[in-house]
């Protein structure tokens, strides 16, 4: 009897051993709040715990999650069922009122989410599973909306005093921060900010598991070199963001494997263009070049993208002109997605035309743990444009810091990027490029863009319902845009994913890792 159950001890935790699952990524979650802060690692790894109303399929369409049905009763009313029998995983039910609570939560000044929040109109719940969205005006995108708003427990927030989210950007603390209370497929363990977060299964789960994963642990390792030995050695089964200079080492070494795809995400640098004077440089005269789109359009033609497409990015992007996350959201449309021609001839004669001649100084902020080279990206393009007299000082900063900074507006001139599982221009029109104002609209454009002729196209496109009608306002808004240099597009990533051969999931254009579709092999 004894060396039975010594067998069966010894199998079952080897079940449980191949059932772990440990993944490393170069930078942190910023917050367990799943309402304050708009970033991958943060939405991904929230999104184990919390879950949308409605749920990206494997081949990214729109399924139903904690909405079992959404219908367009009239042009400004959408009726959305919920599921039932779901608890939260306090043993809370789900109901309505956790959804209505949300929205009003997601709509709050401190929530980046609060444009999407608003777009989707106002809940009422008129049954213990159905709620009902009246808007002002119509969204041609409602449900494309509701995946960007993670659903909270009303009760949870209420008894922990966190009815508002987190605000993040001036450095608050509260207990939605490091501890957690969704209805998803994981549930929160243990939280060590920048060391590693656990998690284990949901029992409870109303879904099924696609994958075999019982628990699993995310360790951020900022060091390429770390990350890369740590998968090798076996330290660690999955990274998200193996650096593109290990790739064909990883793709050569026995045991790992690594899968590839474009990324729906543009990295693009922004330029503040509302203050008078620099506030973070100084240019003759005490003014602001990134006032004069001369200047916008010379620091635009000075970047050598082809360059850092094959000797910094190893060929992991593809340079682009377009204002959009995906190619799909300019419709394709080469036009659009067409770059300004790499010329430093026409650059210096901007240049000189609008009065720099000899350049001026800057300091680009960058964060040196969120994208692909991030940094390295902008020490390439500092270098380049030293060509034209401009010296810029690469302000390279951790996420945790650099975001909060931008959403404060506190810079001259950054690196960022925007995307993520929706293509449509929307995504990136209304919260990026769009004049700030009010409801969110704005919330993104850190650069201070006004841009009145590309910002009325934007609106009208928002809420125009015929697809061909709409497309026409889209195309004619991210024109505007382009016209006037608003951002520099860069390019948008290619991410490849690294793990053991051991470990199968599916790749997603959303550099989104769904742990309850991964299998774990027995090793």
């Amino acid at each position: 009897m004894r060396r039975l159950l010594i067998a069966l001890f010894t199998l079952a935790t080897g079940l449980a051993q191949g059932q772990t699952l440990r993944w490393a990524a170069q930078g942190d979650l910023q917050t367990l709040d799943p309402h304050s802060q708009n970033e991958l690692m943060t939405n991904s790894l929230n999104n184990q715990v919390y879950e949308y109303l409605v749920r990206r399929m494997k081949d990214q369409s729109l399924g139903p999650s904690l909405a079992t049905e959404w219908t367009q009763v009239n042009p400004l009313l959408w009726r959305v069922k919920l599921r039932a029998g779901v608890k939260f995983h306090d043993g809370s039910p789900f109901s309505a009122e956790d959804v209505v609570f949300s929205m009003q939560r997601l709509r709050d000044a401190n929530s980046p989410f609060r444009v999407y929040a608003n777009a989707v109109g106002m809940p009422k719940a008129i049954a213990p599973l159905t709620v009902e969205f009246t808007l002002t005006k119509p969204n041609p995108i409602f449900a494309e909306h509701l995946i960007n708003l993670l659903i909270m427990n009303k009760r949870w927030c209420e008894q922990h005093k966190i009815t508002r989210p987190l605000n993040f950007k001036e450095k608050e603390d509260n207990y939605a921060n490091l501890h957690a209370n969704g209805t998803g497929p994981f549930m929160l363990v243990s939280r060590q900010p920048g060391v590693k977060t656990t998690y284990k299964r949901n029992p409870a789960w109303w879904d099924k598991f696609e994958g075999n994963v019982q628990a699993f642990s995310f360790l951020p390792i900022t060091n390429d070199a770390t990350r890369t030995a740590a998968l090798i050695t076996g330290e660690i089964d999955f990274v998200l963001d193996p650096p593109s200079r290990d790739i064909e080492r990883l793709r050569r070494t026995a045991g790992i494997k690594v899968i590839d795809g474009p990324e729906n995400r543009l990295i693009f640098l922004g330029m503040d263009q509302t203050r008078d004077s620099l506030l973070y440089g100084q240019a003759p005269g005490g003014k602001n070049p990134f006032k004069d789109i001369r200047v916008r359009r010379a620091l635009y033609q000075a970047i050598d993208i082809e360059a850092i497409k094959t000797k910094l990015m190893a060929g992991y992007s593809v340079p682009t002109g377009a204002l959009t996350p995906s190619a799909l959201g300019s419709y394709n449309d080469p036009s659009l997605e067409t770059r300004l021609p790499f010329d430093l001839a026409a650059a210096r004669k901007q240049m000189a035309e609008a009065g720099y001649a000899d350049g001026f100084e800057v300091t680009m902020d960058c964060p040196n743990n969120r994208y692909i080279n991030d940094e390295k990206l902008c020490v390439a393009v500092a270098s380049m444009w030293a060509q034209l007299k401009v010296k810029v000082r690469v302000n390279a900063i951790p996420r945790t810091l650099f975001f909060p900074k931008v959403e404060k507006f506190d810079t001259s001139l950054y690196l960022a990027g925007w995307g993520g599982s929706t293509v449509d221009a929307e995504v990136m029109l209304t919260p990026v490029l769009r004049n700030r104002g009010e409801q969110g609209v704005g919330v993104g454009n850190y650069a201070g863009i006004v841009n009145d002729k590309g910002d009325a196209l934007a609106a009208a496109s928002s809420i125009e319902t015929h697809p061909a009608k709409r497309e026409a306002l889209v195309k004619a808004a991210l024109q505007a845009y382009r016209e006037q240099v608003n951002l520099i597009p860069l390019h948008r990533q290619v991410i490849p994913w690294a793990m053991k051969a051991g470990i199968t999931v599916p790749h997603s254009p959303a550099n989104w890792l769904s742990v309850d579709w991964v299998q774990v092999s027995p090793k």
